[in-house]
């Protein structure tokens, strides 16, 4: 077993994290610790004769339960398609995954033991949700775009004891186990060969193969089920993972709730066909890799991510659901003629991360999407709010309808709150939409903390909400709208410049397909905007234009003085790395001091 997830020692640590306070740091805020459960000793329901908790009224939520109903309910309907070689029923899905647990537990995998992937959205890593947490063990889900000295140290940090490897990404996969060459123990490679895209993968000796070892699991196994909701299922590593990895874990109860909330966020009926373009290891694809099998839905798992295949697979699948960055949006929206099909019937698109342009929204609502917002972190889950749409926005003018629908919205109903609220003071801020503050969260679908960093957990957990680090502000109507991370405020002559609002301009030029402001130094000012650019193909513009037209637009403090055109970097989600835009805006040094080195 995982030492971590040992249930005495973690509630122990929790315990501990009930009593403690954090010495002011830095900011001098005072820095209480989250109450686990302020009434641990009392029970009311026990007070009332002839009350009884017991297995006919009482069992720990898990996600696991939405495939064994699957497999009764939906029995015969499609639940994963990939490319024309893989078609399963739930019925089926259901076997499988019972197979592998089975094989897993026969490998040895037991209670709080890590299984790692490293695949695209392929079917295995669907089937994975379920047959992992089947086993006992906890899931960890690489981000695809990792190196091998990346992945080495996530299997290390995690003490994977298994790592199911796509073909496509063998290689770095061999890479980073030979990284872990003096490890005492190092995790067994799982092949998992694509019979869709890519050749039959050449023998290596050591490397199982991943339908070979499902084989040899029996359909037979008794699911391990968790022994309570706060029971790890999978750990989550954040995009912004460095050398000091961030491992955040959630728990049963949470990944249950949120798997009920997601489909509700994207406008989820039942049985709907949802296309994978959200990356299943992020966020363990926003918890829909468990909640289409709450829905009895179909997976349509997409390996690669272009408009081509994302029109095409619309068009035979009957696809009804898809999500996407905002990046997903402008890619679709951008897309020659040639890779396009007319859509039949309306496609719900739920967006996340920076808040989509007015006129993505609009070009996409042109092509027969629907677009609706929402707000989310690896640390709850990935969703935890939506733009909920109300019928009588539909009566108002265009500009106006769809500035209502880029905000981030409302929390869905197994959040306990979302509030924004002065980082400094707790207060929570007016709903007026202008005074800025921090969204906090709390509720079952906050992550239960970070892989062996307790210090980080007490951090974000401060003042008993989880402290996000994004800015926002809180509308007459209730409804949040995110302006910017704490960390990306530009601080110019002492005015606070939200970089989304600049780049929400920016974007706005027709020449402009992507952008990214952040701050370069300044001796004089404190700091600048700095817009990192990338053209539309066939456009060609210079700086000043770039400037004179953000001039026109914002006050004139707010628009960039730097102007770089260049790709810009972005994680395999689609968000944009703006961590190493902030390190080439520094290293540019101040403006204003190579401006009076140029006069001399």
């Amino acid at each position: 077993m995982h030492p971590f997830f040992n249930i005495a020692k973690l509630s122990g640590w929790l315990y501990s994290l009930n009593i403690v306070r954090v010495h002011p740091i830095l900011s001098q805020r005072p820095r209480y610790l989250c109450q686990i459960n302020e009434n641990l000793e009392t029970h009311p329901w026990q007070s009332m004769e002839g009350l009884m908790r017991c297995s006919a009224n009482y069992f720990p939520l898990t996600p696991i339960s939405f495939l064994e109903r699957a497999a009764k309910v939906f029995r015969d309907r499609t639940s994963v398609v990939y490319g024309s070689s893989v078609k399963f029923t739930w019925q089926e899905t259901h076997n499988r995954c019972l197979k592998l647990a089975s094989a897993l537990s026969q490998l040895g995998i037991s209670r709080g033991d890590v299984v790692a992937t490293l695949a695209p959205n392929v079917p295995a890593v669907q089937e994975l949700h379920f047959a992992v947490p089947m086993a006992g063990a906890v899931l960890c889900t690489l981000n695809t775009r990792h190196d091998s000295a990346m992945v080495s140290v996530l299997l290390t940090h995690s003490e994977a004891k298994i790592i199911f490897v796509d073909q496509q990404l063998f290689e770095v996969a061999q890479g980073a186990l030979d990284l872990l060459a003096d490890a005492k123990t190092k995790p067994l490679l799982i092949l998992i060969a694509d019979p869709e895209n890519l050749p039959p993968p050449v023998a290596t000796p050591n490397v199982q193969e991943y339908e070979s070892l499902l084989a040899s699991g029996s359909n037979d196994f008794a699911i391990k089920w968790p022994l309570t909701e706060f029971d790890p299922i999978s750990v989550n590593y954040t995009s912004g993972t460095t050398s000091h990895p961030k491992g955040v874990v959630y728990n049963h109860r949470g990944a249950y709730l949120n798997a009920i909330a997601t489909p509700y966020t994207h406008e989820m009926g039942s049985m709907p066909t949802y296309l994978w373009t959200v990356p299943m290891f992020h966020c363990n694809g926003w918890s829909l890799t468990w909640g289409v099998a709450a829905l009895g839905g179909t997976n349509v798992c997409l390996r690669r991510v272009t408009p081509k295949d994302i029109f095409e697979n619309i068009s035979l699948h009957k696809v009804t659901h898809m999500s996407g960055a905002p990046t997903v949006m402008n890619m679709i929206v951008n897309s020659p003629k040639s890779d396009r099909r007319p859509l039949r019937h309306k496609v719900e698109i739920t967006t996340g991360g920076s808040p989509p342009p007015l006129h993505i929204i609009s070009k996409m609502e042109e092509l027969g999407f629907s677009v609706s917002h929402i707000y989310g972190l690896t640390e709850i889950h990935g969703p935890c709010t939506s733009c909920l749409r109300k019928p009588e926005w539909e009566s108002l003018p265009p500009d106006e309808r769809f500035s209502l629908k880029a905000r981030q919205g409302v929390e869905h109903f197994f959040t306990q709150g979302i509030e924004i609220r002065d980082p400094d003071t707790m207060e929570r801020v007016p709903d007026d939409g202008k005074t800025l503050g921090e969204i906090m969260i709390r509720g079952n679908t906050v992550m239960s903390g970070y892989l062996k960093n307790v210090k980080a957990t007490e951090e974000a957990f401060r003042g008993g909400w989880f402290h996000t680090g994004d800015l926002a502000v809180s509308h007459p109507d209730g409804y949040i709208e995110v302006k910017d991370r704490m960390k990306d405020i530009i601080i110019s002559g002492g005015e606070n410049i939200c970089s989304v609002e600049v780049e929400r301009v920016l974007l706005s030029h027709p020449a402009v397909l992507e952008v990214a402001v952040v701050a370069r130094p300044d001796d004089h000012w404190g700091q600048t905007p700095c817009a990192f650019v990338k053209l539309k193909e066939g456009f060609s513009l210079g700086s000043e234009e770039i400037i004179n037209f953000c001039r026109d637009h914002l006050p004139h403090y707010m628009a960039p003085r730097t102007v770089i055109f260049e790709d810009l970097p972005t994680t395999s989600t689609g968000k944009i790395q703006k961590f190493v835009l902030r390190g080439k805006a520094k290293a540019l040094g101040s403006l204003c001091k190579i401006k009076s080195e140029v006069a001399v």
